[in-house]
């Protein structure tokens, strides 16, 4: 995206992401039909000046959306939707450009463009998702609200779908503690659903971001909640289940889970409550058992590239958030590369006596390790 004029001090689309908007908003090209035209022409660019019969070479492509792509060339659509977008302070992130979550550009159906309202943060790297059923009970609420809170309060990002029950729970739980929570939304940005959730998604907006894949407009409709939760689940180091019945669309999300290499969590639910049936079985199956956020941050394994929070610390594992605030500080004194014990006594601000017991700590935890002549190394 430039900043040039654009009509009403509108700044201008970069030419991509204006056809990548068109794209978006031909009705029936879907993102698998959306990668297939882009795997096959190299841009949406590429798409949009292609002829009818080389569209309709592409797989699933036939006479029918071949025209209705043709004729979105010279719609006036995208530009009216791109217009909306600087008015309601919704910014477009296209896959593979600054900005766009590092998370969720690892999956293999990624959005093209991801709408949001309110701040994507490097910080969000650090994210776990919690979803569960609608219908929840009391424990069921109880939990989500209790682990989303601690989650937060270490500095996780708490991802969830702004639905009722569990979902809005999570989102509540990380607002009281001030953290960060993100929404993934099946409908669009200017359509809320729940519409009682509206206010609520006023609060993870201020406080994170709310988030789509679909137009602004877009209505609720069944078939696109099991396809976003795709998203909520690309966005995430792992996800939780907290009760979820064996035909809840979180197991949906487990799944996705799975398939894009993510941790798999579930909170055990009581062995004859229909409600947790779905996150008892996964538990049988072999997702990891948590009873609260430590051991979420203890099931999740080291992060590909470190995070920095919001305090500008480097963090290689979510496991360095359980720590203590003199744990952390000699943690960092400790390099994944050899370094002498000498160096790091030297550097630490506390007394000595101090720094042994506190590497001890970190030995026990298996955060580092001690090497022969007086080496330490830090564990990732």
């Amino acid at each position: 995206m430039t900043d040039l004029p654009f009509a009403d001090e509108i700044p201008t689309p970069d030419e991509e992401v204006l056809n990548l908007l068109r794209l978006n908003l031909v009705p029936g090209v879907g993102p698998r039909m959306q990668q297939n035209l882009l795997e096959f022409f190299g841009s949406a660019s590429d798409i949009f000046h292609a002829d009818l019969r080389l569209l309709e070479q592409v797989n699933g492509i036939g006479p029918k959306l071949a025209r209705l792509i043709s004729v979105a060339r010279d719609s006036d659509d995208a530009i009216n939707e791109w217009r909306q977008c600087c008015e309601r302070k919704v910014t477009l992130f296209q896959s593979g450009e600054a900005g766009y979550p590092r998370n969720l550009a690892e999956i293999s159906d990624a959005p093209n463009l991801l709408y949001a309202r309110g701040s994507l943060q490097p910080r969000d790297d650090l994210a776990v998702a919690i979803v569960g059923s609608r219908r929840c009970t009391h424990y069921g609420k109880q939990q989500a609200e209790k682990i989303a809170k601690a989650l937060a309060m270490a500095g996780v990002t708490v991802v969830s779908g702004l639905a009722r029950g569990i979902d809005a729970a999570a989102h509540r739980g990380a607002l009281a503690a001030g953290g960060r929570t993100m929404a993934v939304l099946a409908t669009g940005l200017l359509n809320i659903y729940p519409p009682e959730h509206a206010d609520l998604a006023k609060d993870v907006s201020d406080n994170g971001a709310i988030v789509c894949e679909m137009k602004l407009n877009q209505h609720p409709s069944p078939g696109l909640f099991p396809q976003r939760n795709r998203i909520i689940s690309g966005l995430s180091l792992g996800v939780i289940i907290i009760e979820a019945q064996r035909k809840s669309g979180a197991l949906h999300t487990a799944r996705h889970a799975m398939e894009q290499g993510r941790e798999v969590m579930a909170v055990p639910g009581q062995i004859d409550s229909l409600a947790s049936e779905g996150s008892n079985d996964l538990i049988r199956d072999g997702a990891t058992l948590i009873r609260n956020a430590d051991d979420v941050l203890e099931a999740l394994g080291p992060l590909i590239e470190p995070v920095q929070t919001a305090e500008k610390e480097e963090v290689r594992s979510p496991r360095e958030l359980t720590l203590n605030d003199q744990e952390r500080a000699v943690l960092n004194l400790v390099t994944t590369q050899p370094r002498s014990l000498d160096e790091v006594l030297r550097e630490a601000t506390i007394e000595s006596s101090r720094v042994l017991a506190t590497l001890t700590i970190l030995e026990m935890k298996r955060m580092v390790k001690r090497l022969p002549g007086g080496m330490l190394v830090r564990l990732t």
